[in-house]
């Protein structure tokens, strides 16, 4: 639901140049006027919350529930209420800003339309806080929150004074001393190196799903990945194909500084890219892409070659092939955007990772083993994102390659064991096969029920977990539906030996942001911090006992 912004919100300046096939749209100009943000609470909210407050906007907001980024906010001045049900908002009002994840009939949205107060959805509002800064935008199936935040990173080391805006935490983000965030707020201008002057750069993701990445306006983007998802709202893969074809038809023309970066293989760049007017180079692994990527996993030194001729070069503390394409994407875009090429590296180098993205969350040694043992090595515990057949796989290839914990088989452990929630009944039934593929290098694999979300309850009857497991099952998989969350932790008790990696994977467990239950505690092992964030940290690292991680 979206109403058109009276003029009164508008900037009264000269519309800002964009492709003619796009509107000309003015700056996004909100000083004095007041702007309520549903869904404040949410990575991307809280961000564009303070982007807005930046621009002279008096904002408020309301969230379902208290957080850490509710709290941030309040202690930064911003009123945020948790009774959504009342559907009340301020008195003064002049435009509402609804996170994706908002429906149309949610109270304080009915009370909006009610009041004809102007509706806009979250990255409608992003596209328009582009307009007038270098937006930079990166879209694809998979990596867009690290390569975001490498980005920023590698901005930020270079003195190029960023906004960044990414839908996950990382402390490369965080002012000093303080928490990880999803949000940092830079300069109006770039300050320095060959496009000093301009204005300021606006990284951001660019979300695929629901096509909402339509709305943005960037100067500068990349495809990292193209592949089937989010087919609850496509259909089919050729949907997806034109819509990322469509969003590179958001770039300008070359003539006015457009230019896409897009992965040579694994996104139909052909067809995303046929009739483009921007500037368009490909990057990957393949010596015929413009730009070629190398990696050595044992090392974790990557590459970046330029028409064949070495450009530059750093070692990634994140192991993974797909680690090492997202930072070659960030540090070509980095350059685009004037920063000196071995800062870049330097940043790189230094980039320790995003939450929950291959996270290592702790380790623990287990307990109850002979003297003679006492040397054995411990379980290690990984926190991963991951929700698609092919980020599985990844993941999980990445951390078997990194730890080896087949090494470790002659003190009874070496096994790499997944606990991994699937999220969506319709995602699950769609690539079900492709996920049955996609655990090759797990040992066991632990599915609890599917994370329900979005989906109708009609669907959620056409699969379940078990239907997963009894496809892994036929692939010679050591598989088990377990649940509770209860019954997971009593059962890793069970069988993690000493030199097992845990993987805990999925985006439902943040969702759901359960705290872990109070049966956990009752198992006489030491806690790592006890949170709400996931049940991947709060429950997996009970499980083991685990002590914090660096």
């Amino acid at each position: 639901m979206t109403l058109d912004m009276p003029d009164a919100l508008l900037s009264k300046g000269p519309a800002v140049a964009v492709p003619a096939r796009l509107p000309a749209l003015p700056e996004f100009e909100l000083s004095g006027k007041h702007c309520y943000l549903i869904g404040i609470g949410g990575c991307g909210m809280s961000g564009l919350a303070r982007m807005l407050s930046s621009r002279g906007a008096h904002v408020s907001g309301s969230d379902k529930e208290h957080s850490p980024a509710t709290a941030d906010l309040q202690a930064e001045g911003v009123a945020v209420g948790f009774d959504q049900h009342a559907g009340r908002l301020p008195e003064a009002c002049d435009l509402v800003i609804a996170s994706a994840a908002i429906r149309p009939d949610h109270p304080e949205m009915l009370a909006a339309v009610s009041r004809g107060v102007p509706v806009m959805n979250y990255a409608e509002a992003l596209g328009r806080c582009m307009i007038g800064r270098t937006g930079v935008a990166i879209a694809g199936t998979h990596g867009k929150s690290t390569t975001v935040a490498m980005l920023g990173h590698a901005l930020i080391q270079s003195g190029i004074d960023p906004t960044v805006i990414v839908g996950a935490t990382t402390g490369h983000l965080a002012r000093p001393g303080g928490p990880p965030t999803g949000f940092r707020l830079g300069a109006r201008a770039i300050p320095e190196g060959p496009r000093a002057g301009e204005p300021g750069v606006l990284v951001a993701e660019a979300c695929e799903f629901n096509r909402s990445f339509h709305n943005l306006f960037p100067r500068l983007a990349a495809i990292t990945s193209v592949e089937a998802d989010h087919l609850d709202i496509y259909g089919t893969l050729d949907a997806v194909v034109e819509s990322f074809r469509e969003f590179a038809r958001r770039i300008p023309p070359a003539s006015e500084g457009g230019k896409l970066l897009i992965a040579h293989d694994n996104a139909h760049r052909r067809e995303v890219t046929a009739g483009l007017e921007c500037e368009v180079h490909t990057i990957g692994f393949p010596p015929h892409a413009d730009w070629q990527v190398t990696y050595d996993p044992r090392r974790r030194q990557v590459g970046l070659l330029h028409k064949a001729q070495p450009h530059a070069g750093w070692t990634i503390d994140v192991p993974g092939q797909h680690m090492a394409f997202n930072s070659a994407v960030a540090a070509v875009i980095a350059g685009w955007l004037g920063a000196p090429m071995d800062r870049v590296a330097r940043a790189l180098s230094t980039f320790h990772g995003v939450d929950r993205r291959m996270q290592m969350v702790g380790e623990k040694r287990v307990a109850g083993l002979s003297p003679s043992d006492r040397n054995a090595p411990p379980v290690r515990v990984y926190d991963d994102y991951g929700h698609h057949p092919t980020e599985i796989e990844v993941t999980l290839r990445a951390l078997r390659e990194f730890e080896r914990p087949e090494q470790h088989k002659p003190w009874g452990g070496g096994r790499l064991i997944c606990v991994f929630q699937p999220h969506q009944h319709s995602r699950t039934r769609f690539l079900l096969e492709e996920f049955a593929q996609a655990f090759g290098d797990a040992d066991v694999v632990i599915v609890p029920h599917i994370y329900f979300v979005r989906d109708s309850e009609i669907e959620k009857t056409k699969v379940s977990a078990a239907d997963l497991v009894d496809r892994l099952r036929k692939r010679g998989k050591q598989a088990m539906h377990l649940y509770p969350f209860d019954a997971i932790v009593e059962q890793l008790q069970n069988i993690c030996r000493p030199g097992d990696l845990l993987v805990v994977m999925g985006a439902g467990f943040a969702a759901a942001g359960r705290p872990a239950g109070a049966s956990f505690l009752a198992c006489g092992l030491l806690p790592v911090v006890l949170t709400a964030l996931a049940f991947t940290l709060a429950s997996a690292a009970l499980v083991l006992g685990a002590t914090r991680a660096r």
